[in-house]
């Protein structure tokens, strides 16, 4: 997009607007799926679990929380994968609250989130929650932190519930959205 702008001596000067980022957008790596499900939505919530590159750990734990959930939830006519999936759904948050800064105020403007923000955020916090939980190992805390989110309850899933109510409860502001 370009425009013309006067000059106290009139001749005519092209302004650009349209570079406004100085350095290019960094490509998006390729994540691979993993080796038993075949999923890349597993190896990203693998790759969120890992600490210090221990993938094959972190696989490990991801396995054996999905047997427990298999095994506990026998009834379910959904496979351990799907649950998982499900389970990760009812955690993700559409809206979220983002700081802004008005005039000498600051307000909590409500806004829509990305698509990949969301996954990444439903992984963070059902990851997050599952920490925090008592049990013996990781894989036993999140299957327990799997099991409650599919049924709608847990700290993940409080987690969203509250951020839908700051958004609502700040919904006056949404015209501040960037």
């Amino acid at each position: 997009m370009w425009a013309l702008k006067n000059n106290t001596n009139d001749s005519p000067k092209q302004i650009n607007f349209q570079n406004k980022m100085r350095k290019a957008k960094p490509k998006k790596r390729v994540i691979l799926p993993d080796p038993v499900f075949n999923d890349q939505k597993v190896s990203k919530f693998v790759n969120h679990l890992m600490y210090d590159g221990k993938k094959n750990t972190s696989y490990e734990i991801f396995y054996k929380a999905l047997e427990t959930v298999g095994e506990k939830m026998k009834n379910e006519e959904k496979s351990t994968l799907e649950i998982w999936k499900q389970a990760l759904d009812n955690i993700t948050p559409q809206v979220e609250v983002k700081s802004r800064r008005i005039g000498g105020a600051t307000f909590q403007v409500p806004t829509e989130i990305r698509p990949d923000r969301k996954e990444s955020i439903s992984m963070k916090n059902m990851i997050a929650f599952a920490r925090k939980r008592g049990g013996k190992g990781m894989a036993e805390k999140l299957a327990a932190e799997i099991m409650d989110a599919y049924n709608n309850q847990g700290g993940a899933f409080k987690r969203k519930e509250d951020m839908h109510r700051m958004a609502e409860a700040n919904r006056a502001f949404a015209h501040f959205r960037f």
